[in-house]
């Protein structure tokens, strides 16, 4: 996958969580996705579709997923319900809202955001793609961000809304 397709979802997730969550973020060393299980139990999925096609997980830990609730609503819930689901979609539509906002001329749209709780869910990517991870420690626990994005064929864009 193009650097150029990465980089802005690398500057968007550090965006987010310096100024949205005032947390102190350091990136990982990038790799290939080698597998349909996302690092951590809880993750936040969001399609994009123009030029290029496939989608973003935002994967976090449930400790990290409750923290980050707590940092956006100033309480901390006991388990993962509704109102932590609803942080990390947005979360997740956060990021790739930042991201396609630097990808202006590829003429993205994203979907809404879906969010999976439980431990060994599987994703997939689109097989024309080559899914990148990038893992980041933050204050608030640790999260990767799994990217998988296609070229679109000739007449084969499709709209995902946003």
């Amino acid at each position: 996958m193009r650097v150029e397709l990465i980089n802005p979802f690398l500057t968007a997730t550090c965006d987010v969580f310096r100024m949205m969550l005032g947390s102190e973020i350091h990136r990982g060393t990038p790799g290939l996705k080698q597998s349909h299980t996302p690092e951590f139990e809880v993750s936040g999925l969001i399609g994009f579709s123009g030029s290029y096609h496939g989608m973003v997980v935002v994967s976090l830990s449930r400790n990290t997923a409750l923290n980050i609730t707590e940092s956006m609503l100033g309480q901390r819930p006991e388990e993962l319900d509704d109102e932590v689901v609803d942080t990390v979609g947005e979360l997740t539509n956060m990021i790739a809202g930042g991201a396609k906002a630097q990808l202006e001329q590829y003429q993205l749209s994203i979907g809404l955001p879906t969010v999976i709780c439980g431990k060994h869910h599987a994703i997939s990517f689109p097989s024309s793609s080559v899914p990148i991870s990038l893992p980041f420690d933050t204050d608030l626990g640790p999260i990767c961000v799994d990217i998988g994005l296609a070229e679109a064929k000739a007449g084969t864009e499709a709209t995902a809304g946003g």
